[in-house]
């Protein structure tokens, strides 16, 4: 009876034990892995600034704050990046104007014209402007940018030759259609100051 009950369903029952040289191999390999990992771990922490602790759990806690801010730092970066605009720089001289005059006078009235210089960053404005040593030249100056739409952010003025005047403004355009407000001052024929 014995005999039939193992002949009929008899089947191998596996215990679930490798042979050593198995087991030693798997060992090896995994004491490969665990080796590598620490060393990765090692690596990282002296990537990372500012590490308090050196448990792996910190570790990896630590590099992923600072990769984040690195992401944070690059997004703003090439956020800035893309909206600088390149640097336009229109330079208005005497002669040139002189030579748009029709009838070929010096300017308006006999008067001689200014020279003006002006460079755009983003929403900042450097603005140059030669002109003659007249009263009210600056005020008229100043009041001519502002109706541009830019807000002055500092002035200077230096007497050139004693009948000139250099005169350096510095401004920011107050809305975001500086390219509007800035290219009238780059084309347009100056007053007469």
């Amino acid at each position: 009876m014995e005999a039939l009950i193992l002949g009929q369903g008899s089947k191998k029952v596996s215990t679930g034990a490798k042979p050593a040289a198995q087991n030693q191999e798997h060992i090896m390999a995994e004491r490969k892995r665990r080796e590598k990992l620490s060393q990765r771990f090692i690596a990282l922490s002296a990537v990372v600034p500012g590490l308090k602790k050196t448990d792996k759990a910190s570790v990896l806690g630590d590099a992923v704050e600072y990769l984040k801010r690195l992401q944070e730092k690059v997004k703003y970066l090439e956020d800035r990046v893309s909206k600088r605009n390149v640097e336009a720089a229109v330079l208005v001289k005497r002669s040139q104007l002189c030579a748009d005059d029709d009838d070929g006078s010096p300017g308006q009235g006999g008067q001689s014209l200014p020279e003006i210089e002006a460079r755009v960053c983003e929403k900042a404005v450097l603005i140059k402007i030669h002109c003659e040593n007249r009263k009210g030249v600056l005020v008229k100056a100043l009041s001519e940018i502002e109706k541009l739409h830019l807000r002055v952010m500092n002035t200077s003025v230096v007497p050139f030759s004693g009948s000139s005047l250099d005169i350096t403004v510095v401004t920011q355009a107050r809305d975001s259609y500086l390219y509007l407000h800035y290219r009238p001052l780059c084309t347009q024929r100056p007053k007469t100051w």
